[in-house]
């Protein structure tokens, strides 16, 4: 079927077809990176903008490379060079964007809604590149893009995310889009950061780490989100950790062949050991590069392309 949305803002708004077509324009991309030459004229001509308020490695290279690759000019906005320090609106400054002739803006905000909120004040298409503690949407795209690689088919698969899930932009969107695609999740962590309300979207509620362990296909690791907790959730980190984080003795608890995840950054030896997040099992580089095709997919498919256009290398 034909792609229609102009802005990709939440995976709660997406219906399971529509996460199957960017994943599908996804694996094509995904091919292109294995190429000699890693472009496609897709978007030659186009001009995206990288509006970032918040601090971001991953996320911000990879919409850059994503976008490059599709052959298009990129430009990422410096919040601490801008006038945002003089008191500019998110309005205005994405007003201007628009008035210099920018043909999307990829957005990441502090503030829950800006996305949506930008998507109805101005005429281009608005990617939500993280906002507060609502969306990530790609970030889920190339979560489950990524474990269907290693797993296959989602449907019925056990997926645990283990951490910060109360102020975690990730967790939501992960659950909204495992959940579409059939897979079966358990949200496990402290009680103070993992409340029963979360049940009201299709999960399960655990705060036993072994037993939410025992059975999963998937271990997805959060870190702790200090910036967006106002108070502390937990006495300290070291009794976090000593309760709920990820080392040799806990990851023996999984099950032989289960991957295990993280969207980064990652805090080495808060939630994850080194030696398990270095591990075979471990998928958390592919997550990454894997990031930048499902970014060209939405990218691609927000200016205005086709799943089914053939996709040609530019020499």
């Amino acid at each position: 079927m034909p792609w229609h949305r102009k802005h990709l803002l939440t995976i709660e708004e997406l219906k399971r077809a529509e996460i199957e077509q960017i994943l599908a324009t996804a694996a094509a991309f995904r091919r292109v990176l294995d190429r000699k030459v890693k472009k496609v004229p897709a978007l030659r001509g186009k001009t995206i903008v990288n509006l970032f308020l918040e601090p971001s490695t991953r996320t911000r290279i990879s919409f850059e490379m994503a976008a490059k690759f599709l052959s298009a000019d990129v430009i990422s906005f410096d919040a601490s060079a801008s006038s945002t320090t003089k008191g500019e609106t998110l309005r205005d400054t994405a007003q201007n964007i628009q008035a210099l002739n920018a043909d999307m803006i990829v957005l990441r905000h502090a503030a829950s809604g800006s996305p949506l909120y930008l998507s109805k004040v101005l005429g281009i298409p608005v990617v939500n590149a993280g906002d507060g503690a609502h969306e990530h949407p790609t970030q889920a795209l190339l979560d489950v893009f990524t474990m269907r690689e290693k797993l296959g088919d989602l449907k019925g698969r056990k997926v645990v995310i283990l951490g910060d899930i109360l102020f975690s932009r990730v967790a939501r969107s992960n659950i909204h889009a495992l959940t579409k695609l059939g897979a079966d999740v358990t949200i496990v962590g402290p009680s103070t950061l993992v409340p029963h309300w979360f049940e009201s979207m299709g999960v399960r509620v655990s705060h036993n780490l072994r037993t939410a362990l025992a059975d999963a296909d998937v271990v997805m690791l959060l870190r702790i989100q200090h910036e967006r907790q106002g108070v502390s959730h937990f006495p300290s980190l070291g009794e976090y950790t000593s309760m709920f984080g990820l080392n040799y003795t806990r990851a023996s608890w999984v099950k032989p062949d289960a991957i295990i995840m993280h969207p980064g950054p990652i805090n080495r030896g808060v939630e994850i050991d080194s030696d398990i997040a270095d591990s075979p099992r471990s998928v958390i580089l592919q997550q990454v590069t894997n990031g930048i095709a499902v970014r060209m997919a939405v990218l691609y498919l927000c200016a205005g392309g086709q799943p089914e256009q053939v996709l040609t290398p530019v020499e």
